[in-house]
């Protein structure tokens, strides 16, 4: 069929279905007439005659209502049950009305005999030829994608609920091409060996890898929205064992609304795989002190920044003070925050920490009830080989803040710190470590209530591992592991950011809370993991390489919870370090030592032909006597510039 003749047929479909119904009402009548007065089909004129008013009603009632159920604005191609019952229903309501009315007319029962084998037939008759029509266009689609993606892959889905039931829909109405679902594995043993949409319950988990060898299984699509999350670990685990893709269908509460449940699924994440526990919050509590305040952000476009937004800006402030010197991240949070909360009140703000005059012009303009300080240089190896820039954005751009928060009568300060500032070997913890003693010597001395909430790697953070893995492999590998006995613990972003609003409920000032962070992970395992998950054979398709201890790189962190003085609070993943006896005095004599170094550093600059750069041993050994706890990597302290 010529392109010309299609689009005809598409702009006047609703006309022609019309004239199709009109054709089966008609013939429907003459049949039913024949049958029940038993003359054949050799009607007279009479009889012909006879049917005239009453096909002419009959097609006036029918066409009416199904203008009334909106029947002519459906797609055939996507038309299912719903429908065809409407149809059946209109061609009910079609018979009652046009026998009233040819009962009242002839005043004959007989006539309704007639009405109801027709309209019988007219029900039939209309939803069969739809059928027909959507089966047709269904194996159109399904030869078009065939075309376009060859052979359609083998899959086997986890879950025998209503999810996977629109999934089969979804997959049969058009998707054949792309997936031939040869089984169904649920844990319910009363549903092995029976069928959904014509497609049998294999068995349960347990049988996952014995099906995807037998039957060739390419993609597992994990069909299960309400599950807890350490089962859906342990089910994923097993997925493991096989060399399949696996898609995952999230949570209910993060399924998304009116949209394909085909378009819900998503690849597998390694957080799908740390099983933790939901974590609880005294909500009440954190929006009693958001609530109707203003509340600021540094370095709200970064991860954890932008995640505190998201959180922050549930709990209704009188309105939300995003600041960051990076334009295009907070562009980014700002049009996010906007168009899902777009009677929330918020300002989007270009600036640095780094200068004072512009924080001082923000804090007195905005007047902050709250400040959250998550601006911050956190790149390890980065900040080995520019660790000035590590200085003064991390630890005088703190002082900075601090000293704003204090002036304009901050209720609250939160400082956003690490797991790297504990017995630190590189410069990025050290100044971490620096800030949390300037947190804790100003909490002092002010009526500022200043705390420190320190965790370790978050997955999916900016610098974290997890995104740079997943780049490696679609660049199809190898992946990069610095060492293969390197643990370090991880937390997801709404996990931290969820328990930092908790801390914050708890400060009174001068705490440094520290998160429980669960247990170490082995990098080398989980870049193991990804790749499985990504379908692939960590020892056959895709080269995992060491390549040794970056600058300033611990081989393993320190375990935060054996901490010495480490004390409990209310929430179980939430405890407080041992307070320290540091003052401003004390502060005030290191920032004399570091701006001794910033200002010799600038002098030979400016003053030497052959400056060749910073001397790095030189600022250590200065981090060393501001952070006595500061004991630099050996692989990364030479005497080279």
């Amino acid at each position: 069929m010529s392109k010309i003749a299609k689009s005809f047929i598409y702009r006047h479909r609703h006309f022609i279905l019309r004239i199709i119904d009109i054709i089966i009402i008609i013939l429907s009548y003459i049949i039913a007439k024949a049958t029940i007065e038993r003359t054949g089909f050799y009607l007279t004129r009479k009889d012909l005659f006879s049917l005239k008013s009453t096909v002419l009603i009959a097609i006036v009632i029918f066409e009416a209502i199904m203008e009334i159920l909106h029947m002519y604005k459906n797609l055939v191609a996507y038309e299912n049950g719903d429908d065809y019952i409407r149809y059946v229903l209109g061609s009910i309501i079609g018979f009652i009305i046009v026998s009233t009315v040819n009962v009242f007319v002839t005043n004959n029962l007989d006539v309704i005999r007639i009405d109801f084998l027709a309209f019988i037939m007219i029900a039939v008759g209309v939803v069969s030829y739809r059928v027909m029509m959507r089966a047709i266009r269904r194996e159109q689609i399904n030869d078009v994608e065939a075309l376009k993606s060859g052979k359609a892959k083998n899959v086997l889905i986890i879950g025998a609920g209503s999810a996977t039931k629109q999934l089969l829909d979804q997959i049969n109405n058009g998707m054949k091409s792309l997936y031939n679902v040869i089984g169904i594995v649920d844990d319910n043993e009363s549903k092995k060996n029976n069928f959904i949409w014509g497609v049998k319950i294999l068995g349960n988990r347990y049988d996952i890898p014995r099906i995807c060898k037998e039957k060739n299984v390419e993609v597992i699509l994990f069909s299960i929205s309400y599950i807890d999350s350490d089962t859906r670990r342990k089910i994923l685990e097993i997925c493991q064992e096989t060399a399949c893709k696996v898609r995952i269908l999230p949570s209910t509460r993060d399924l998304i609304k009116n949209k394909p449940i085909m378009s819900n699924l998503r690849d597998v994440e390694i957080e799908d795989l740390l099983g933790r526990d939901p974590i609880k919050l005294d909500n009440k509590n954190i929006a009693s002190l958001i609530k109707d305040q203003v509340v600021l952000v540094t370095g709200g476009g970064g991860s954890i920044g932008s995640e505190l937004c998201r959180q922050i800006i549930k709990h209704k402030p009188k309105k939300l003070v995003i600041l960051d010197i990076y334009e295009n991240n907070l562009y980014d949070i700002e049009q996010e925050l906007k168009f899902n909360y777009p009677k929330e009140n918020l300002d989007a703000i270009v600036a640095s920490v780094r200068d004072e005059k512009r924080l001082e012009e923000i804090f007195e303009k905005y007047r902050p009830y709250l400040v959250f300080h998550a601006a911050a240089h956190k790149h390890v190896p980065l900040m080995e080989e520019n660790p000035l820039e590590a200085i003064k954005n991390n630890i005088f751009g703190t002082y900075n803040t601090v000293n704003m928060a204090d002036k304009f009568g901050v209720k609250r300060f939160v400082l956003i710190s690490t797991d790297k500032a504990v017995n630190p070997t590189n410069i990025m913890g050290a100044t971490k470590r620096l800030c949390e003693m300037i947190i804790q010597a100003k909490a002092k001395t002010s009526k500022t209530e200043f705390v420190a909430v320190r965790f370790g790697n978050v997955l999916g953070s900016n610098g974290s591992v997890i995104p740079l893995f997943k780049k490696q492999i679609k660049n199809g590998g190898p992946i990069y592991v610095t060492h293969k006995e390197i643990t370090r613990f991880f937390m997801t972003i709404p996990e931290a950011v969820s328990l930092v609003l908790q801390a914050m409920s708890f400060a009174t000032g001068g705490e440094i809370f520290v998160l429980d962070m669960g247990e170490p992970v082995k990098i080398y395992d989980m870049a193991r993991k990804l790749i499985k998950l990504s379908g692939f054979d960590p020892d056959v398709d895709m080269e995992i390489k060491i390549t040794g201890l970056r600058p300033g790189e611990k081989l393993y962190e320190e375990v935060l919870m054996d901490e010495e003085g480490l004390t409990e609070t209310k929430h179980d993943k939430i405890h407080i370090a041992k307070p320290s006896n540091i003052t401003m005095e004390d502060i005030e004599n290191k920032f004399e030592k570091l701006n001794k170094l910033l200002d010799k550093e600038e002098r030979e600059r400016k003053s030497s032909k052959d400056y060749q750069g910073i001397d790095k041993d030189k600022v250590k050994k200065v981090m060393m006597e501001v952070v006595p706890t500061f004991k630099p990597a050996e692989h990364s302290f030479n005497s080279s510039r």
